[in-house]
Protein backbone atom coordinates (compact mmCIF):
# COMPACT_ATOMS: atom_id res chain seq x y z
CA UNK A 1 0.00 0.00 0.00
CA UNK A 2 1.48 3.31 -1.11
CA UNK A 3 1.69 6.20 1.32
CA UNK A 4 0.58 9.44 -0.31
CA UNK A 5 2.74 12.50 0.35
CA UNK A 6 1.91 16.20 0.17
CA UNK A 7 1.80 17.55 -3.36
CA UNK A 8 4.60 19.76 -4.70
CA UNK A 9 4.90 22.02 -7.73
CA UNK A 10 7.46 19.89 -9.57
CA UNK A 11 8.97 16.45 -9.15
CA UNK A 12 11.94 15.29 -11.23
CA UNK A 13 12.72 11.61 -11.73
CA UNK A 14 16.49 11.69 -11.51
CA UNK A 15 19.05 14.21 -10.29
CA UNK A 16 21.68 14.33 -13.02
CA UNK A 17 22.31 17.16 -15.47
CA UNK A 18 18.71 17.37 -16.72
CA UNK A 19 17.09 16.99 -13.32
CA UNK A 20 19.58 19.37 -11.73
CA UNK A 21 19.11 22.08 -14.34
CA UNK A 22 15.31 21.89 -14.15
CA UNK A 23 15.41 21.87 -10.34
CA UNK A 24 17.74 24.87 -10.16
CA UNK A 25 15.83 26.96 -12.66
CA UNK A 26 12.42 26.36 -11.06
CA UNK A 27 13.57 26.48 -7.41
CA UNK A 28 15.11 29.88 -8.14
CA UNK A 29 11.64 31.01 -9.27
CA UNK A 30 10.27 29.86 -5.88
CA UNK A 31 8.55 26.70 -7.06
CA UNK A 32 8.76 23.76 -4.67
CA UNK A 33 10.83 21.05 -6.37
CA UNK A 34 11.53 17.48 -5.27
CA UNK A 35 14.12 15.36 -7.09
CA UNK A 36 13.98 11.59 -6.70
CA UNK A 37 17.30 9.82 -7.18
CA UNK A 38 17.64 6.04 -7.09
CA UNK A 39 21.22 6.11 -5.81
CA UNK A 40 22.87 7.79 -2.85
CA UNK A 41 24.23 11.26 -2.13
CA UNK A 42 27.56 12.40 -3.54
CA UNK A 43 29.98 15.20 -2.79
CA UNK A 44 33.38 16.28 -4.10
CA UNK A 45 34.90 15.15 -0.82
CA UNK A 46 33.89 11.57 -1.67
CA UNK A 47 36.61 11.56 -4.32
CA UNK A 48 39.56 13.02 -2.42
CA UNK A 49 42.67 11.02 -3.45
CA UNK A 50 40.44 8.29 -4.89
CA UNK A 51 42.75 7.18 -7.70
CA UNK A 52 41.27 3.69 -7.60
CA UNK A 53 41.31 2.51 -11.20
CA UNK A 54 40.32 -1.04 -10.30
CA UNK A 55 37.29 0.02 -8.26
CA UNK A 56 35.95 2.80 -10.46
CA UNK A 57 37.14 2.09 -14.00
CA UNK A 58 36.89 -1.72 -13.92
CA UNK A 59 34.38 -2.51 -11.17
CA UNK A 60 32.00 0.37 -11.95
CA UNK A 61 31.45 1.80 -8.46
CA UNK A 62 29.50 4.78 -9.85
CA UNK A 63 27.23 2.77 -12.14
CA UNK A 64 23.75 1.26 -12.01
CA UNK A 65 23.50 -2.12 -10.25
CA UNK A 66 22.81 -4.64 -13.02
CA UNK A 67 21.74 -7.31 -10.54
CA UNK A 68 18.63 -5.23 -9.76
CA UNK A 69 17.86 -3.72 -13.15
CA UNK A 70 19.40 -4.13 -16.57
CA UNK A 71 18.29 -4.33 -20.21
CA UNK A 72 17.91 -7.20 -22.61
CA UNK A 73 19.55 -7.01 -26.01
CA UNK A 74 19.29 -8.51 -29.47
CA UNK A 75 20.49 -7.49 -32.93
CA UNK A 76 17.20 -8.21 -34.69
CA UNK A 77 13.65 -9.44 -34.07
CA UNK A 78 14.53 -13.00 -35.08
CA UNK A 79 17.00 -13.38 -32.21
CA UNK A 80 16.16 -14.04 -28.55
CA UNK A 81 16.94 -11.04 -26.34
CA UNK A 82 19.19 -11.83 -23.40
CA UNK A 83 19.93 -9.75 -20.26
CA UNK A 84 23.10 -7.66 -20.08
CA UNK A 85 24.63 -9.16 -16.91
CA UNK A 86 28.02 -7.42 -17.09
CA UNK A 87 28.79 -3.91 -18.19
CA UNK A 88 30.03 -3.52 -21.74
CA UNK A 89 29.08 -1.03 -24.45
CA UNK A 90 27.68 1.72 -22.19
CA UNK A 91 27.68 2.65 -18.50
CA UNK A 92 24.54 4.30 -17.03
CA UNK A 93 25.38 6.06 -13.78
CA UNK A 94 23.54 5.90 -10.48
CA UNK A 95 23.45 8.28 -7.54
CA UNK A 96 23.29 12.03 -7.13
CA UNK A 97 24.61 13.66 -10.29
CA UNK A 98 24.09 10.52 -12.37
CA UNK A 99 26.38 9.99 -15.34
CA UNK A 100 27.29 13.69 -15.07
CA UNK A 101 29.66 12.74 -12.24
CA UNK A 102 31.70 10.16 -14.15
CA UNK A 103 31.68 11.74 -17.63
CA UNK A 104 34.84 12.99 -19.33
CA UNK A 105 33.61 16.54 -19.90
CA UNK A 106 33.60 16.67 -23.70
CA UNK A 107 31.00 19.33 -24.45
CA UNK A 108 29.65 20.05 -27.92
CA UNK A 109 26.79 21.85 -29.59
CA UNK A 110 25.09 19.78 -32.28
CA UNK A 111 25.36 21.34 -35.74
CA UNK A 112 22.57 23.48 -37.27
CA UNK A 113 22.26 20.68 -39.85
CA UNK A 114 21.32 18.19 -37.12
CA UNK A 115 18.14 19.92 -36.03
CA UNK A 116 16.78 20.18 -39.59
CA UNK A 117 18.47 17.09 -40.97
CA UNK A 118 15.61 15.78 -43.08
CA UNK A 119 14.70 19.14 -44.61
CA UNK A 120 18.30 20.08 -45.36
CA UNK A 121 19.13 16.67 -46.80
CA UNK A 122 16.16 16.80 -49.17
CA UNK A 123 16.96 20.38 -50.14
CA UNK A 124 20.59 19.53 -50.92
CA UNK A 125 20.36 16.02 -52.39
CA UNK A 126 16.71 15.18 -52.98
CA UNK A 127 14.42 12.85 -51.02
CA UNK A 128 15.82 9.79 -52.82
CA UNK A 129 19.06 10.28 -50.85
CA UNK A 130 17.29 9.02 -47.70
CA UNK A 131 17.07 5.19 -47.63
CA UNK A 132 13.55 3.81 -47.41
CA UNK A 133 13.94 2.38 -43.91
CA UNK A 134 15.84 5.38 -42.50
CA UNK A 135 13.41 7.31 -40.27
CA UNK A 136 15.10 10.67 -40.61
CA UNK A 137 13.14 13.61 -39.22
CA UNK A 138 13.59 17.21 -38.13
CA UNK A 139 13.61 17.95 -34.41
CA UNK A 140 10.88 20.60 -34.38
CA UNK A 141 13.40 23.24 -33.28
CA UNK A 142 16.27 25.01 -35.02
CA UNK A 143 19.81 25.63 -33.85
CA UNK A 144 19.10 29.35 -33.80
CA UNK A 145 16.18 28.81 -31.42
CA UNK A 146 18.27 26.57 -29.17
CA UNK A 147 21.42 28.74 -29.14
CA UNK A 148 20.53 30.78 -26.01
CA UNK A 149 20.10 27.54 -24.06
CA UNK A 150 23.47 26.22 -25.26
CA UNK A 151 24.95 29.46 -23.98
CA UNK A 152 23.20 29.08 -20.62
CA UNK A 153 24.60 25.57 -20.16
CA UNK A 154 28.15 26.54 -21.12
CA UNK A 155 28.23 29.47 -18.69
CA UNK A 156 26.62 27.45 -15.91
CA UNK A 157 29.17 24.66 -16.33
CA UNK A 158 32.19 26.87 -17.08
CA UNK A 159 33.12 25.32 -20.41
CA UNK A 160 36.65 25.96 -21.68
CA UNK A 161 37.20 26.44 -25.39
CA UNK A 162 37.77 28.77 -28.33
CA UNK A 163 34.79 30.02 -30.31
CA UNK A 164 34.81 29.36 -34.03
CA UNK A 165 31.82 31.47 -35.06
CA UNK A 166 30.60 34.50 -33.12
CA UNK A 167 27.48 36.01 -34.66
CA UNK A 168 28.48 34.78 -38.12
CA UNK A 169 32.12 35.90 -37.94
CA UNK A 170 34.60 33.00 -38.19
CA UNK A 171 37.21 33.16 -35.41
CA UNK A 172 40.83 32.04 -35.52
CA UNK A 173 41.57 28.96 -33.46
CA UNK A 174 38.01 27.69 -33.14
CA UNK A 175 35.73 25.35 -35.06
CA UNK A 176 34.81 27.11 -38.33
CA UNK A 177 31.91 24.70 -38.89
CA UNK A 178 30.04 25.37 -35.66
CA UNK A 179 26.77 27.26 -35.63
CA UNK A 180 26.90 30.98 -34.80
CA UNK A 181 27.17 31.70 -31.07
CA UNK A 182 26.44 34.95 -29.27
CA UNK A 183 29.76 35.06 -27.39
CA UNK A 184 32.94 33.14 -26.65
CA UNK A 185 33.27 30.35 -24.10
CA UNK A 186 33.57 31.50 -20.48
CA UNK A 187 37.09 30.04 -20.14
CA UNK A 188 40.05 29.66 -22.53
CA UNK A 189 40.84 26.21 -23.99
CA UNK A 190 42.94 23.54 -22.31
CA UNK A 191 46.72 23.23 -22.72
CA UNK A 192 48.10 22.16 -26.08
CA UNK A 193 50.32 19.18 -25.34
CA UNK A 194 53.00 17.90 -27.76
CA UNK A 195 50.63 15.14 -28.89
CA UNK A 196 47.85 17.59 -29.71
CA UNK A 197 50.29 19.94 -31.41
CA UNK A 198 51.51 17.12 -33.65
CA UNK A 199 47.92 16.22 -34.55
CA UNK A 200 46.98 19.79 -35.38
CA UNK A 201 50.05 20.43 -37.53
CA UNK A 202 49.52 17.23 -39.49
CA UNK A 203 45.78 17.74 -39.92
CA UNK A 204 46.44 21.26 -41.17
CA UNK A 205 49.01 19.97 -43.67
CA UNK A 206 46.39 17.54 -45.00
CA UNK A 207 43.90 20.35 -45.56
CA UNK A 208 41.72 19.94 -42.46
CA UNK A 209 40.89 22.74 -39.99
CA UNK A 210 41.83 21.53 -36.49
CA UNK A 211 41.09 23.26 -33.19
CA UNK A 212 41.31 22.65 -29.46
CA UNK A 213 38.24 20.72 -28.28
CA UNK A 214 35.76 22.33 -25.84
CA UNK A 215 35.97 21.00 -22.31
CA UNK A 216 34.10 20.90 -19.00
CA UNK A 217 37.48 20.38 -17.32
CA UNK A 218 37.92 23.96 -16.15
CA UNK A 219 41.11 25.78 -17.16
CA UNK A 220 40.90 28.33 -14.35
CA UNK A 221 38.97 28.94 -11.16
CA UNK A 222 35.49 30.08 -12.10
CA UNK A 223 32.37 31.55 -10.55
CA UNK A 224 29.27 30.88 -12.63
CA UNK A 225 26.17 33.09 -12.97
CA UNK A 226 24.60 31.37 -9.92
CA UNK A 227 27.60 32.32 -7.78
CA UNK A 228 28.87 28.72 -7.65
CA UNK A 229 32.67 28.44 -7.53
CA UNK A 230 34.66 25.68 -9.21
CA UNK A 231 38.33 24.75 -9.22
CA UNK A 232 40.96 24.47 -11.93
CA UNK A 233 41.89 21.21 -13.64
CA UNK A 234 45.20 19.68 -12.50
CA UNK A 235 45.45 17.22 -15.45
CA UNK A 236 45.62 14.20 -13.13
CA UNK A 237 44.06 11.84 -15.69
CA UNK A 238 41.26 10.58 -13.43
CA UNK A 239 38.12 11.91 -15.15
CA UNK A 240 36.57 9.05 -17.08
CA UNK A 241 34.47 6.87 -14.73
CA UNK A 242 35.65 8.94 -11.74
CA UNK A 243 34.33 11.88 -9.77
CA UNK A 244 36.67 14.88 -9.72
CA UNK A 245 38.48 15.38 -6.43
CA UNK A 246 39.32 18.99 -7.31
CA UNK A 247 35.79 20.07 -8.18
CA UNK A 248 37.31 21.08 -11.50
CA UNK A 249 35.17 18.94 -13.80
CA UNK A 250 31.76 20.52 -14.15
CA UNK A 251 29.09 18.15 -12.93
CA UNK A 252 25.62 18.42 -11.39
CA UNK A 253 27.06 18.03 -7.87
CA UNK A 254 29.39 21.01 -8.36
CA UNK A 255 27.01 23.36 -10.21
CA UNK A 256 23.24 23.06 -10.54
CA UNK A 257 22.35 20.92 -7.53
CA UNK A 258 24.17 23.19 -5.01
CA UNK A 259 22.47 26.20 -6.64
CA UNK A 260 19.09 24.51 -6.23
CA UNK A 261 19.83 23.68 -2.58
CA UNK A 262 20.71 27.29 -1.82
CA UNK A 263 17.17 28.44 -2.67
CA UNK A 264 15.51 26.53 0.17
CA UNK A 265 12.87 25.41 -2.32
CA UNK A 266 14.51 22.12 -3.29
CA UNK A 267 14.56 18.68 -1.73
CA UNK A 268 16.69 15.77 -2.92
CA UNK A 269 15.47 12.31 -1.92
CA UNK A 270 18.02 9.59 -2.51
CA UNK A 271 17.52 5.80 -2.67
CA UNK A 272 14.14 6.56 -4.29
CA UNK A 273 13.40 4.10 -7.10
CA UNK A 274 10.55 5.40 -9.28
CA UNK A 275 8.50 2.49 -10.62
CA UNK A 276 5.52 4.23 -12.22
CA UNK A 277 4.20 7.56 -13.45
CA UNK A 278 0.63 7.95 -12.16
CA UNK A 279 -1.10 8.65 -15.47
CA UNK A 280 -4.73 9.60 -16.00
CA UNK A 281 -5.30 8.96 -19.70
CA UNK A 282 -8.79 10.49 -19.69
CA UNK A 283 -7.47 13.72 -18.18
CA UNK A 284 -4.28 13.72 -20.24
CA UNK A 285 -2.18 14.40 -17.15
CA UNK A 286 0.28 12.71 -14.82
CA UNK A 287 -0.87 13.06 -11.23
CA UNK A 288 2.54 12.23 -9.76
CA UNK A 289 4.96 9.34 -9.40
CA UNK A 290 5.16 6.15 -7.36
CA UNK A 291 8.52 5.23 -5.88
CA UNK A 292 10.08 2.68 -3.55
CA UNK A 293 12.53 3.66 -0.83
CA UNK A 294 15.33 1.17 -1.44
CA UNK A 295 16.39 1.24 2.21
CA UNK A 296 13.19 -0.13 3.73
CA UNK A 297 10.92 -1.06 0.81
CA UNK A 298 8.26 1.52 1.69
CA UNK A 299 6.18 2.63 -1.31
CA UNK A 300 5.25 6.31 -1.71
CA UNK A 301 3.05 8.30 -4.09
CA UNK A 302 4.41 11.79 -4.72
CA UNK A 303 1.77 14.06 -6.32
CA UNK A 304 2.95 17.06 -8.33
CA UNK A 305 1.57 19.73 -10.64
CA UNK A 306 4.36 18.90 -13.12
CA UNK A 307 6.39 15.72 -13.49
CA UNK A 308 9.76 15.91 -15.25
CA UNK A 309 11.24 12.64 -16.46
CA UNK A 310 14.98 13.25 -16.10
CA UNK A 311 16.35 9.74 -15.66
CA UNK A 312 18.82 8.19 -18.07
CA UNK A 313 17.71 7.68 -21.70
CA UNK A 314 16.84 4.02 -21.24
CA UNK A 315 15.03 4.58 -17.94
CA UNK A 316 12.97 7.44 -19.42
CA UNK A 317 11.66 5.22 -22.19
CA UNK A 318 11.04 2.28 -19.87
CA UNK A 319 8.99 4.37 -17.44
CA UNK A 320 6.84 5.69 -20.29
CA UNK A 321 6.18 2.14 -21.47
CA UNK A 322 5.51 0.82 -17.96
CA UNK A 323 3.06 3.69 -17.34
CA UNK A 324 1.16 3.27 -20.66
CA UNK A 325 1.91 6.83 -21.77
CA UNK A 326 1.96 7.23 -25.54
CA UNK A 327 1.68 4.57 -28.21
CA UNK A 328 4.53 2.03 -28.19
CA UNK A 329 6.49 1.89 -31.43
CA UNK A 330 5.81 -1.08 -33.72
CA UNK A 331 8.67 -1.80 -36.17
CA UNK A 332 6.43 -3.93 -38.40
CA UNK A 333 3.97 -1.14 -39.14
CA UNK A 334 6.19 1.83 -38.34
CA UNK A 335 3.41 3.22 -36.17
CA UNK A 336 3.71 4.41 -32.58
CA UNK A 337 6.34 6.66 -31.07
CA UNK A 338 7.56 5.46 -27.66
CA UNK A 339 10.75 3.49 -28.25
CA UNK A 340 11.21 4.80 -31.79
CA UNK A 341 14.52 6.02 -33.26
CA UNK A 342 16.90 4.42 -30.78
CA UNK A 343 20.42 5.40 -31.85
CA UNK A 344 23.97 5.02 -30.58
CA UNK A 345 27.47 6.18 -31.61
CA UNK A 346 29.75 4.75 -34.29
CA UNK A 347 33.43 4.61 -33.30
CA UNK A 348 34.34 2.19 -36.11
CA UNK A 349 36.84 4.48 -37.87
CA UNK A 350 40.12 4.85 -35.99
CA UNK A 351 43.89 4.64 -36.32
CA UNK A 352 46.38 3.88 -33.55
CA UNK A 353 50.01 4.77 -34.03
CA UNK A 354 53.04 3.26 -32.28
CA UNK A 355 56.11 5.51 -32.17
CA UNK A 356 59.54 3.97 -31.59
CA UNK A 357 61.41 7.20 -30.86
CA UNK A 358 58.82 9.31 -29.03
CA UNK A 359 58.19 9.58 -25.30
CA UNK A 360 55.15 11.57 -24.22
CA UNK A 361 53.84 11.80 -20.67
CA UNK A 362 50.55 10.14 -21.52
CA UNK A 363 49.65 9.42 -17.89
CA UNK A 364 48.96 13.16 -17.65
CA UNK A 365 45.68 14.28 -19.11
CA UNK A 366 42.05 15.23 -18.59
CA UNK A 367 38.77 13.80 -19.78
CA UNK A 368 38.23 16.43 -22.45
CA UNK A 369 41.85 17.35 -23.23
CA UNK A 370 41.91 16.95 -26.98
CA UNK A 371 42.04 18.40 -30.46
CA UNK A 372 39.52 17.88 -33.26
CA UNK A 373 38.43 18.77 -36.73
CA UNK A 374 34.91 18.85 -38.15
CA UNK A 375 35.62 18.68 -41.88
CA UNK A 376 34.14 15.16 -42.02
CA UNK A 377 31.16 15.81 -39.73
CA UNK A 378 27.53 16.59 -40.51
CA UNK A 379 27.05 17.89 -44.04
CA UNK A 380 30.35 19.78 -43.97
CA UNK A 381 31.47 17.82 -47.05
CA UNK A 382 29.74 16.79 -50.25
CA UNK A 383 27.72 13.57 -49.94
CA UNK A 384 26.46 13.53 -53.53
CA UNK A 385 28.45 10.46 -54.56
CA UNK A 386 28.53 8.80 -51.12
CA UNK A 387 26.26 6.02 -49.90
CA UNK A 388 25.72 7.52 -46.45
CA UNK A 389 24.63 10.71 -44.73
CA UNK A 390 26.23 12.76 -41.95
CA UNK A 391 29.75 11.90 -40.70
CA UNK A 392 31.77 12.28 -37.54
CA UNK A 393 33.96 14.58 -35.50
CA UNK A 394 37.60 13.46 -35.71
CA UNK A 395 39.59 13.82 -32.50
CA UNK A 396 42.66 12.86 -30.56
CA UNK A 397 42.20 12.83 -26.79
CA UNK A 398 44.81 12.75 -24.05
CA UNK A 399 42.59 11.57 -21.20
CA UNK A 400 45.42 10.13 -19.10
CA UNK A 401 46.62 6.55 -19.58
CA UNK A 402 46.05 4.83 -16.27
CA UNK A 403 48.19 1.72 -15.73
CA UNK A 404 45.71 -1.17 -15.55
CA UNK A 405 43.38 -0.83 -18.50
CA UNK A 406 45.44 1.39 -20.84
CA UNK A 407 48.06 -0.89 -22.29
CA UNK A 408 47.75 -0.75 -26.08
CA UNK A 409 50.09 -3.05 -28.00
CA UNK A 410 50.58 -3.53 -31.76
CA UNK A 411 48.37 -5.97 -33.60
CA UNK A 412 49.69 -9.52 -33.42
CA UNK A 413 50.99 -9.13 -29.87
CA UNK A 414 49.58 -11.67 -27.40
CA UNK A 415 47.06 -10.27 -24.92
CA UNK A 416 48.99 -11.63 -21.93
CA UNK A 417 52.42 -12.99 -20.99
CA UNK A 418 55.98 -11.73 -21.24
CA UNK A 419 55.73 -10.37 -24.79
CA UNK A 420 52.58 -8.45 -23.90
CA UNK A 421 54.28 -6.96 -20.84
CA UNK A 422 57.34 -5.94 -22.83
CA UNK A 423 55.30 -4.30 -25.60
CA UNK A 424 52.95 -2.51 -23.20
CA UNK A 425 55.95 -1.04 -21.36
CA UNK A 426 57.60 -0.13 -24.65
CA UNK A 427 54.61 1.85 -25.93
CA UNK A 428 52.99 3.09 -22.71
CA UNK A 429 54.12 6.68 -23.42
CA UNK A 430 54.34 6.44 -27.19
CA UNK A 431 51.06 5.10 -28.53
CA UNK A 432 48.24 7.44 -29.54
CA UNK A 433 44.90 7.06 -31.32
CA UNK A 434 42.86 9.21 -33.67
CA UNK A 435 39.17 8.30 -33.95
CA UNK A 436 35.99 9.52 -35.58
CA UNK A 437 32.88 9.78 -33.46
CA UNK A 438 30.38 8.83 -36.13
CA UNK A 439 26.74 9.84 -36.18
CA UNK A 440 24.15 7.07 -36.00
CA UNK A 441 20.92 7.73 -37.87
CA UNK A 442 17.54 6.14 -37.09
CA UNK A 443 16.36 3.01 -38.83
CA UNK A 444 13.02 1.28 -38.64
CA UNK A 445 14.53 -1.89 -37.14
CA UNK A 446 16.41 -0.18 -34.29
CA UNK A 447 14.10 0.47 -31.33
CA UNK A 448 13.27 -0.02 -27.63
CA UNK A 449 10.35 -1.90 -26.09
CA UNK A 450 9.46 -3.96 -23.01
CA UNK A 451 10.84 -7.48 -22.77
CA UNK A 452 8.12 -10.16 -22.51
CA UNK A 453 10.32 -12.62 -20.62
CA UNK A 454 12.61 -10.86 -18.13
CA UNK A 455 11.75 -8.68 -15.14
CA UNK A 456 13.52 -6.50 -12.57
CA UNK A 457 13.61 -6.76 -8.77
CA UNK A 458 10.01 -5.49 -8.58
CA UNK A 459 8.68 -7.96 -11.12
CA UNK A 460 8.34 -5.32 -13.87
CA UNK A 461 9.45 -6.02 -17.47
CA UNK A 462 12.98 -5.04 -18.40
CA UNK A 463 13.61 -2.73 -21.33
CA UNK A 464 14.53 -4.58 -24.52
CA UNK A 465 16.98 -3.06 -27.01
CA UNK A 466 16.98 -4.13 -30.66
CA UNK A 467 19.91 -2.61 -32.52
CA UNK A 468 22.41 -3.38 -35.25
CA UNK A 469 24.72 -1.58 -37.64
CA UNK A 470 23.34 -0.69 -41.09
CA UNK A 471 25.00 -0.08 -44.45
CA UNK A 472 24.87 3.61 -43.56
CA UNK A 473 27.22 2.93 -40.64
CA UNK A 474 29.55 0.69 -42.63
CA UNK A 475 29.87 3.14 -45.51
CA UNK A 476 30.62 5.98 -43.12
CA UNK A 477 33.53 4.02 -41.61
CA UNK A 478 34.87 3.01 -45.03
CA UNK A 479 34.96 6.67 -46.05
CA UNK A 480 36.55 8.14 -42.92
CA UNK A 481 38.75 5.24 -41.77
CA UNK A 482 41.37 5.41 -44.57
CA UNK A 483 41.72 9.16 -44.03
CA UNK A 484 42.56 8.56 -40.36
CA UNK A 485 45.11 5.92 -41.34
CA UNK A 486 46.77 8.43 -43.65
CA UNK A 487 46.70 11.06 -40.91
CA UNK A 488 48.42 8.78 -38.40
CA UNK A 489 51.08 7.80 -40.93
CA UNK A 490 51.72 11.47 -41.64
CA UNK A 491 52.05 12.09 -37.90
CA UNK A 492 55.14 9.88 -38.05
CA UNK A 493 54.00 6.62 -36.48
CA UNK A 494 56.34 3.68 -37.05
CA UNK A 495 53.40 1.27 -37.04
CA UNK A 496 49.73 2.03 -37.61
CA UNK A 497 46.85 -0.26 -36.70
CA UNK A 498 43.80 1.20 -38.43
CA UNK A 499 40.13 0.25 -38.50
CA UNK A 500 38.75 1.11 -41.92
CA UNK A 501 35.77 -1.24 -42.08
CA UNK A 502 32.86 -1.99 -39.75
CA UNK A 503 32.43 -5.74 -39.82
CA UNK A 504 29.84 -7.99 -38.25
CA UNK A 505 26.91 -7.07 -36.06
CA UNK A 506 26.89 -4.60 -33.19
CA UNK A 507 28.51 -6.22 -30.14
CA UNK A 508 27.25 -5.07 -26.75
CA UNK A 509 30.14 -6.60 -24.77
CA UNK A 510 33.09 -4.17 -25.31
CA UNK A 511 32.83 -0.60 -24.03
CA UNK A 512 32.17 1.97 -26.75
CA UNK A 513 30.37 5.03 -25.36
CA UNK A 514 27.54 5.94 -23.00
CA UNK A 515 25.88 7.86 -25.82
CA UNK A 516 22.50 6.14 -26.07
CA UNK A 517 19.83 8.37 -27.61
CA UNK A 518 16.21 8.37 -28.73
CA UNK A 519 13.08 6.50 -27.75
CA UNK A 520 11.12 9.58 -26.59
CA UNK A 521 11.98 11.88 -29.46
CA UNK A 522 11.00 15.49 -30.04
CA UNK A 523 9.28 16.89 -33.09
CA UNK A 524 6.51 19.11 -34.45
CA UNK A 525 4.05 16.27 -35.15
CA UNK A 526 2.51 14.17 -32.34
CA UNK A 527 2.15 11.30 -34.83
CA UNK A 528 5.94 11.20 -35.23
CA UNK A 529 7.27 12.24 -31.81
CA UNK A 530 6.73 11.93 -28.06
CA UNK A 531 7.44 15.53 -27.01
CA UNK A 532 7.19 18.99 -28.53
CA UNK A 533 9.92 21.62 -28.75
CA UNK A 534 9.57 22.43 -25.04
CA UNK A 535 10.05 18.71 -24.29
CA UNK A 536 6.39 18.54 -23.19
CA UNK A 537 4.70 15.18 -23.75
CA UNK A 538 1.97 15.19 -26.39
CA UNK A 539 -0.05 12.63 -24.40
CA UNK A 540 0.31 14.18 -20.94
CA UNK A 541 0.37 17.97 -20.84
CA UNK A 542 2.08 18.26 -17.44
CA UNK A 543 4.83 15.72 -18.23
CA UNK A 544 8.16 17.01 -19.61
CA UNK A 545 10.94 14.70 -20.84
CA UNK A 546 14.28 16.42 -21.53
CA UNK A 547 17.48 14.50 -22.08
CA UNK A 548 19.04 12.47 -24.90
CA UNK A 549 15.88 10.34 -25.13
CA UNK A 550 14.49 13.33 -27.07
CA UNK A 551 17.17 13.14 -29.80
CA UNK A 552 15.61 12.23 -33.15
CA UNK A 553 19.02 10.86 -34.21
CA UNK A 554 22.54 10.95 -32.81
CA UNK A 555 25.10 13.39 -34.18
CA UNK A 556 28.88 13.09 -34.52
CA UNK A 557 29.45 14.54 -31.04
CA UNK A 558 29.12 13.70 -27.36
CA UNK A 559 25.50 14.45 -26.35
CA UNK A 560 25.89 16.34 -23.04
CA UNK A 561 26.04 19.90 -24.37
CA UNK A 562 22.83 19.39 -26.30
CA UNK A 563 21.25 17.59 -23.33
CA UNK A 564 22.04 20.63 -21.18
CA UNK A 565 20.55 23.04 -23.69
CA UNK A 566 17.33 21.02 -23.94
CA UNK A 567 17.07 20.95 -20.14
CA UNK A 568 17.23 24.75 -19.97
CA UNK A 569 14.64 24.89 -22.75
CA UNK A 570 12.37 22.48 -20.86
CA UNK A 571 12.73 24.49 -17.64
CA UNK A 572 11.50 27.59 -19.46
CA UNK A 573 8.54 25.66 -20.86
CA UNK A 574 7.66 24.24 -17.44
CA UNK A 575 7.65 27.68 -15.89
CA UNK A 576 5.40 29.00 -18.66
CA UNK A 577 3.08 26.03 -18.19
CA UNK A 578 2.88 26.53 -14.42
CA UNK A 579 2.20 30.23 -14.84
CA UNK A 580 -0.28 29.99 -17.70
CA UNK A 581 -1.14 26.40 -18.72
CA UNK A 582 -3.01 27.52 -21.83
CA UNK A 583 0.30 28.62 -23.36
CA UNK A 584 1.56 25.06 -23.53
CA UNK A 585 -1.04 22.35 -23.85
CA UNK A 586 0.55 19.66 -25.97
CA UNK A 587 -2.25 17.16 -25.48
CA UNK A 588 -4.65 19.39 -27.39
CA UNK A 589 -2.34 20.03 -30.37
Amino acid sequence: MAQELDSVDVVTVGAGWTGGIVAKELAQEEYQVVSLERGGERDTEDFFTVHDELGYALRYKLMQDLSKETITFRNNVDEPALPMRRYGAFLPGSGEGGAGVHWNGQTWRFLPYDFEIRSRTIEEYGEEKIPENMQLQDWGITYEELEPYFDAFEYTAGIAGAAGNIEGEIQDGGNPYEGPRQRDYPLPPMHETPVLERFKETADDLGFEPFQAPSANLTDTYTNPDGIQQGRCEYCGYCERFGCEWGAKASPITTVLPAAQETGNFELRTHADVVELLYDEDDGRVEGVRYVDRRDGQVYDQPADVVVLTAYVLNNVRLLLLSDIGEPYDPETGEGVVGKNYCYQNFGASARGFFDDEDWNLYMGAGALGASFDDLNGDNFDHSDLEFLHGGNVAINQTGDRPIANNPVPEGTPSWGSEFKAQSLEYYHSSIEVAAQGAVLPFRENYLDLDPNYTDQYGQPLLRMTFDWREQDRNLVEHIGPQLEELMNEMGADQVDATTTLEGSFDITPYQSTHNTGGAIMGADPEESVVNDYLQCWDAENLFIPGASAFAHNSGYNPTGTVGALAFRAAEGIQEYLDEPELLVAAEN
